[in-house]
């Protein structure tokens, strides 16, 4: 809930993605990383664990998802690979990681969740529900189109001014 002292579910989130050995498998709808969210996916990646982010290619909130790409390029050169799920809506908020953690729930990966939302996840540990999960998120994948470094340098000049103008729109919406 919002106004405690420690938010438990973005601390274990975060302790879980640190200590990751294998892969850290990551869906949600709105990705707006804190910067130490950020901080510790391009870690884990360069590190060589595999990180996998399935997100929307589209979504009820233009801002969130400018803010979210403005993010792709660091991510992208770090190792981490990103997929957009294509003419579907994406509304999962979940994560694997070493095929033992799980978690599904609420909690978006971005600062509301973490600071405002009254939120509500399920962690499971065990093998036998991170198998199932990755499973679904495979799945997933697959209707899915993977963003690589190459393409989101050359993507259209207009893509680059829309989510030029979402973020701009955003922090000069906050600044004020």
């Amino acid at each position: 809930a919002p106004g405690k002292d420690i938010p438990r579910y973005y601390v274990t989130l975060l302790s879980s993605i640190r200590n990751a050995e294998k892969n850290v498998w990551l869906s949600t709808a709105y990705f707006v990383p804190t910067d130490q969210e950020e901080e510790d996916l391009i870690d884990a990646a360069r590190r060589g664990v595999d990180v996998r982010l399935l997100l929307p290619s589209d979504s009820d909130s233009k801002m969130a998802l400018a803010i979210g790409r403005s993010h792709y390029g660091y991510l992208l050169e770090a190792g981490v690979k990103i997929f957009e799920i294509q003419n579907e809506v994406l509304h999962s908020k979940s994560a694997s990681i070493d095929g033992v953690w799980t978690s599904i729930g609420s909690s978006n990966f971005d600062p509301r969740s973490v600071v405002y939302n009254d939120e509500v996840d399920a962690l499971v540990l065990g093998s036998a529900t991170a198998q199932d999960f990755q499973k679904m998120f495979e799945s997933d994948m697959s209707k899915a189109r993977q963003i690589d470094t190459q393409t989101w340098r050359h993507r259209p000049l207009n893509e680059r001014f829309l989510e030029l103008f979402e973020l701009t729109s955003f922090l000069w919406q906050n600044l004020l």
